[in-house]
């Protein structure tokens, strides 16, 4: 048997076991009931690319991706859909015969992104890029941010349209429904040029609305503030694009585009610097632990102690090398790059009591340095 075949063979066996589970298809497409068709469709086309195969490696990916796909293929279907509303999924059995089959989900994926010429040529809407600044502490240990975007949406309760109801949109009379007029100028005495123009009674549209949408005003679409949740994973490279596929302004003239965040650290990160998987930390230290040698902790991004230890004189500009204390690999967050601390030696204005006992008693043994007679 061909590795196709076998791989056939187990989506049919997780979609039979879905099946069973008898799971609610609008949570399945994460809608709710009063969807139109547009938007299972965008839900479809959301979910599908996120838990595809070849795309998401996570477990249970592959299980939600046939979920989804056969989620789709009932909701989409509008006589399926009445009966699965009326008598759930025990009524979709009895309307195939209590074997209800069931397309491939490969071939549902195929079939709507790149089934037909006319989907190709669907327009797609602008796609919004934002620069998203977190802290490198979320970007060293991982983090869920929640955030806001004003965007528009299409009327929920004309879907669109721009009218107050169906049936009061009407086929436009000035140029039958067509968004053209046919225009007649006499160039010269009995000679005439035939010439297209916009009907200037519906815009082009064809279509006259007769009575506007009143949550809507007729503009067809509304402000709405969204919520998302921006997933950091360890180690997240700066710049890296994260995609939000579908969520950009929508329009009934046109397939929602993209919102797109870049997520860069903050520059002001508490004297924490990073180059790829290395970290830049400076620490300061007094003349007399350059000179003595000192034991510090250091708390790292995550809160865990570092500890920074130096045994005889430590030069100003030395840079201490911490092998495994960088930020964490994206591709493999288990392992780590380098910690490099560089030392800045601070020269007090006078010296101390305290700090001349320390020095006499390292360099002479005693708690003051030698008398001239001594000398």
């Amino acid at each position: 048997m061909s590795i196709l075949s076998s791989r056939l063979i187990f989506l049919i066996l997780l979609l039979c076991a879905a099946l069973v589970c008898a799971a609610d298809l609008y949570k399945t497409l994460e809608i709710d009931r009063s969807a139109s068709e547009q938007d299972i469709k965008k839900a479809y086309k959301r979910l599908s690319r996120k838990y595809h195969p070849d795309k998401n490696k996570d477990p249970g990916a592959e299980d939600r991706f046939v979920e989804v796909a056969y989620a789709y293929e009932v909701l989409s279907d509008s006589t399926k859909r009445q009966i699965y509303d009326r008598h759930g999924e025990e009524g979709l059995k009895a309307h195939e015969g209590g074997q209800q089959p069931h397309a491939n989900p490969f071939d549902i994926f195929s079939s709507f992104f790149g089934g037909s010429q006319q989907q190709q040529q669907v327009r797609r809407g602008p796609t919004s890029v934002t620069e998203f600044e977190v802290s490198l502490a979320d970007m060293y240990k991982g983090a869920s941010i929640d955030f806001m975007i004003q965007k528009r949406i299409l009327c929920d309760h004309c879907r669109g349209t721009g009218a107050a109801s169906s049936s009061d949109i009407h086929t436009c009379s000035g140029c039958g429904g067509s968004g053209i007029k046919l225009v007649k100028q006499q160039i010269f005495p009995g000679m005439f040029a035939q010439s297209q123009m916009q009907c200037n009674e519906c815009g082009g549209r064809g279509k006259i609305i007769a009575k506007p949408c009143p949550h809507c005003s007729g503009n067809k679409v509304m402000d709405h503030t969204a919520h998302y949740t921006l997933e950091i994973g360890k180690g997240m490279p700066e710049g890296k694009e994260v995609v939000f596929e579908g969520e950009g302004d929508e329009s009934p003239d046109w397939e929602a585009g993209d919102v797109v965040l870049r997520v860069r650290s903050k520059k002001e990160q508490g004297g924490w610097r990073r180059k790829e998987s290395s970290l830049y930390w400076k620490e300061t230290i007094g003349v007399h632990e350059a000179l003595l040698g000192f034991e510090r902790n250091l708390t790292h991004l995550d809160g865990h102690i570092v500890e920074l230890k130096r045994k005889g004189v430590t030069q100003p500009g030395f840079v201490q090398f911490i092998p495994e204390e960088g930020m964490p690999f994206y591709d493999q967050p288990a392992y780590h790059g380098d910690l490099y601390i560089e030392y800045n030696v601070v020269l007090p204005t006078e010296l101390t009591s305290d700090t001349r006992k320390k020095l006499s008693q390292a360099f002479f043994g005693r708690d003051h340095p030698p008398g001239k007679d001594e000398l």
